[in-house]
C-alpha cells in the first residue's frame, strides 16, 4: 500500500494526477497523459486556493471552468468528470483543519460556478465557430450554385470539424446535411437524422413560439431565431439544445435552405436541475426547504379570482430535550420520521409540507375553501403525531403546537403570513402545547408591539427615554407624609407613556431590568436626598424612598455592592431606603437567595415584603425572612370601598396585622382609593398607606405639595 502525500504540495499532485486521469480519455488533445497533467496543475493550484480562501470567489470559479475550454475540454463529459473529481477529492487532497461540512459546501459552490464559467466560455466558443461557419455558409451558397471547388472545400473543413452540431435543410423541412457532431448528438447513425424532416421533432416542452419563428424564418419573414429545444433520440432518452437557426439565401436573395446550429446542453441542465433540488430540499428530510416552501407560498399570495389559503405552522413540543438526552444523531432520525408522516397529510392537489428548519414545519393548501381545508389538515397532523416513534430501543411521544393562518390571497405578503403563524404557533405553545390556535390580529398585534418594544428596550435607557414617578406613602395615624414609591415609566418616542406592567417582563426576559434597575435606584436615592434636605425641619421623621426590586436584580451578584455605591455617592443614610420584593420572590427562598437582603437589612436598609397575600406563602416563614414592612395587596382592600365592609376580609387583614405587629412588622396597604378604607384601615392597626385617595403617582414636586399641607395641618 502507498503512502499518502507528505505535504501540501504532493497532495495537489496527487489531486491533479486524479483529475488528469478522468478527464483525458474525453479531452481531445495531441499531449500525452502526463503532459495534459501538468497542463491541468496550475488549475488545481487554482482550486485549492479558491477551497481556503477566506471569502467565497465565484469569479475565480468560473474562470477555472472557462480555462478548461481554453484547454480544449469541450466534450461535456470533461465538464461531468471533472465535477464528479472535484466532489470527490478535492476537500480530501486540499481542504484545511478548518470544519469539514463548511469546506464541503464551499466545494459544492465552486462546482456550481465551475460550470458556470465552463458553459460560458463553451458559448463563448460557439458563437465564434458560428460566426466561422455562418461565414463559411453564405460563401458555400455559391459554392452550391456555381460549384467552385475552393470554397466547398473550407466549407466541409469547418462543417465537419465543428464541436457543435450542424444541420442544412430545405425550406420544406428535409434534412439535407449533417455534420459527425450533430449524428453523435442523437446517438449516433446518419440514419437518425438524414433524410428526416424539421416536424418531425416536435418535443411536449417546446416553447409555443418555436414554430411560430420556424414558419416565420422559412417564408423569409426573418434571417435567424434562436431557441431553447428539446428532441427525442431513437432511444426514448431527451436530447436539450441551444438551437440557432439561420436563412440561407441565393445569389438573387431569395430564400434557399435553413441552417441550424446545435449545442447539447444535457448534461449542463441535470446539473443545474441537481443544484437547483439541492438548493431547494432540506438535505436532512428530503422535503421542500424555506427557499422553495416561499415560491410556493408567493405564488399562493399572488393569485386571484377567489384564490384562498391555509397555512400550518408546527413546531414539536420538547425536541431540544430529545436532542440533549439522546443526541443529534436520534433527533434527527424523528426528524425524518415526523417529515415521512407530515408528508402522508398533504397529498392533495395544492398542497405542500415544507421544513423551515431545525423542529419547524410547514403545510401549505390553496382553493376556495381552504377554511375547511386547512381546519382538516391540522387535525392530520395531530393525529399522525399521535403513534410513538422507536429509536434506538425506544417509543418516543412526539407533540407538536400548530399556528393556524388562513384568508384571501392577495391581501398579505408571504413574510407577514409566516410572521403571523409564527406568533400564532407560540401562542399556542404558550397555552400548553399539543394544540392548534387560529390565528387572531389582535394578538398578532400585541405580540408585534411586545416585540418592537424589546428591540428598543436596550437603547431606551441611554436615550433617557425613562422617568420616574412617586406615590407618597402617608401615615394613617396622624396623616402625614413619610415618603413615597418610585415607580418608573417609558416615554416610548410612538407608544407614550408606559407602565410598567409593559416593560417591566421584557426587561427581566431580555437582562436588562439590571441595568435599568440599577438607574431607577440611583434616581430614586438622590431624590429622597433632595427631599430629607428639603424637609429636615418639617417632617415627622425623616423621608424614605421605596425602590421595586426585581427577582433578576435578587439574584444579581453585584445588588449589595451596587447598593452601597449608590447610597455612598448619594451621601444618603441607608434608612432613606426601602427596597420592595414580592412575595412570590421570596416562595421557598434559600439561605443563598436571602443572604444579599439580611446584609443590606443589617446596614439599616428597610426591606418590605410586596403584595403579601398572593402568594401562598406559610406564615411562619415570614420569621427567617429578613423583612421590616409587609405591603398588603389591593386585593385585601377592594370590598372596604363599600358599606358595610366585607366582615371575613376584615378579620382576614385584622389577623394579618396582629401577626406583622407581633413579630415588630409594619403593616403598609396598597390601593386606598376612599376615605372610607383609609379610615377602616387605621382602626383595624395598618400603620401606612398609598392609593389615589391620598395622590396618584407624579413628579417629585407633587410631595414638596402634600408635605406643605402636612406641615400647616
Amino acid at each position: 500500500m502507498s503512502a499518502e502525500p507528505d505535504g501540501p504540495e504532493d497532495r495537489l499532485r496527487r489531486f491533479a494526477t486524479i483529475w488528469s486521469r478522468a478527464v483525458f480519455p474525453v479531452s481531445p488533445t495531441s499531449l500525452t497523459r502526463p503532459e495534459f497533467e501538468e497542463q491541468l496543475l496550475p488549475l488545481a493550484r487554482r482550486l485549492s486556493e479558491a477551497l481556503r480562501a477566506r471569502a467565497f470567489d465565484g469569479a475565480e470559479a468560473r474562470a477555472i471552468g472557462a480555462a478548461l475550454v481554453d484547454a480544449h475540454c469541450t466534450d461535456p463529459e470533461a465538464l461531468s468528470r471533472t465535477l464528479d473529481c472535484v466532489d470527490a477529492y478535492l476537500v480530501l487532497y486540499c481542504g484545511d483543519d478548518g470544519s469539514q461540512e463548511d469546506q464541503r459546501a464551499r466545494s459544492a459552490r465552486l462546482q456550481h460556478a465551475m460550470a458556470a464559467g465552463f458553459a460560458h466560455a463553451l458559448r463563448g466558443r460557439t458563437l465564434a465557430e458560428q460566426e466561422s461557419i455562418a461565414q463559411a455558409a453564405l460563401r458555400a451558397q455559391g459554392v452550391v450554385a456555381q460549384a467552385l471547388h475552393a470554397s466547398e472545400a473550407r466549407f466541409r473543413a469547418v462543417f465537419e470539424g465543428a464541436a457543435i452540431g450542424i444541420g442544412i435543410a430545405d425550406l420544406d423541412g428535409n434534412v439535407l446535411e449533417t455534420n459527425a457532431a450533430l449524428t453523435r448528438m442523437f446517438g449516433g447513425g446518419e440514419h437518425n437524422v438524414r433524410s428526416r424532416n424539421v416536424r418531425d421533432w416536435t418535443h411536449a416542452e417546446d416553447a409555443p413560439q418555436v414554430w411560430r419563428l420556424y414558419d416565420e424564418l422559412v417564408s423569409g419573414e426573418r434571417e435567424h431565431y434562436h431557441v431553447e429545444k428539446a428532441f427525442y433520440r431513437p432511444d426514448g432518452t431527451v436530447l436539450w439544445t441551444n438551437l440557432t437557426v439561420s436563412l440561407l439565401r441565393d445569389p438573387d436573395g431569395n430564400p434557399q435552405y435553413q441552417l441550424a446550429l446545435m449545442e447539447d446542453t444535457t448534461e449542463r441542465r441535470l446539473l443545474n436541475l441537481r443544484l437547483r433540488y439541492e438548493a431547494t430540499h432540506d438535505a436532512l428530510t428530503g422535503l421542500p426547504n424555506r427557499t422553495l416552501f416561499f415560491e410556493r407560498l408567493e405564488k399562493a399570495l399572488g393569485a386571484g379570482d377567489g384564490q384562498r389559503f391555509g397555512l400550518c405552522y408546527l413546531d414539536l413540543d420538547g425536541f431540544k430535550t430529545i436532542n440533549d438526552s439522546l443526541g443529534h444523531a436520534a433527533g434527527d432520525r424523528l426528524l425524518v420520521e415526523v417529515a415521512d408522516r407530515l408528508q402522508a397529510c398533504a397529498t392533495a392537489p395544492g398542497e405542500m409540507v415544507a421544513r423551515l428548519g431545525g423542529d419547524e414545519f410547514v403545510a401549505l393548501t390553496t382553493g376556495r375553501d381552504t377554511q375547511r381545508e386547512v381546519d382538516e389538515l391540522a387535525g392530520r397532523i395531530m393525529n399522525a403525531l399521535l403513534a410513538p416513534i422507536r429509536i434506538e430501543g425506544r417509543e418516543l411521544t412526539v407533540r407538536g403546537s400548530i399556528g393556524i393562518v388562513e384568508g384571501p390571497a392577495g391581501e398579505r405578503s408571504a413574510a407577514e403570513v409566516l410572521r403571523s403563524a409564527d406568533i400564532t404557533m407560540y401562542r399556542a405553545k404558550s397555552a400548553g402545547g399539543n394544540r392548534y390556535e387560529l390565528a387572531d390580529p389582535e394578538a398578532d398585534a400585541r405580540a408585534i408591539t411586545r416585540h418592537g418594544l424589546t428591540t428598543a428596550l436596550p437603547t431606551a435607557l441611554d436615550r433617557g427615554e425613562f422617568f420616574i414617578e412617586y406615590q407618597p406613602l402617608v401615615h394613617l395615624g396622624d396623616g402625614s407624609v413619610r415618603g413615597a414609591e418610585a415607580l418608573v415609566r417609558w416615554l416610548h418616542p410612538q407608544h407614550g407613556v408606559l407602565g410598567p406592567d409593559r416593560f417591566i417582563p421584557l426587561a427581566e426576559h431580555t437582562g436588562l431590568i439590571v441595568p435599568l434597575g440599577r438607574w431607577v435606584l440611583e434616581q430614586s436615592v438622590r431624590q429622597a436626598r433632595e427631599w430629607r434636605e428639603r424637609y429636615a425641619a418639617s417632617a415627622t421623621v425623616p423621608l424614605r424612598i421605596n425602590v421595586n426590586l426585581s427577582p433578576c436584580q435578587l439574584t444579581h451578584p453585584g445588588l449589595v455592592q451596587d447598593t452601597v455605591e449608590i447610597l455612598e455617592s448619594a451621601g444618603v443614610a441607608p434608612d432613606a431606603l426601602c427596597l420592595e420584593v414580592t412575595e412570590s420572590a421570596l416562595i421557598g427562598a434559600d439561605d443563598d437567595l436571602l443572604k444579599p437582603l439580611r446584609r443590606l437589612a443589617e446596614m439599616g436598609v428597610d426591606i418590605a415584603l410586596d403584595d403579601f397575600g398572593t402568594g401562598y406563602s406559610n406564615l411562619a416563614n415570614l420569621r427567617r425572612l429578613p423583612v421590616s414592612i409587609l405591603k398588603l395587596d389591593r386585593s385585601f382592600t377592594q370590598s372596604m370601598q363599600q358599606f358595610p365592609a366585607d366582615s371575613v376580609d376584615l378579620k382576614i387583614v385584622e389577623g394579618i396585622v396582629s401577626l406583622a405587629h407581633s413579630l415588630d412588622l409594619t403593616v403598609t396597604v396598597e390601593g386606598v382609593e376612599t376615605g372610607a378604607q383609609a379610615e377602616q384601615l387605621r382602626i383595624l392597626g395598618c400603620d401606612t398607606a398609598q392609593g389615589w385617595y391620598y395622590a396618584r403617582p407624579g413628579p417629585p414636586d407633587r410631595l414638596h405639595d402634600l408635605a406643605l399641607v402636612d406641615a400647616s395641618g
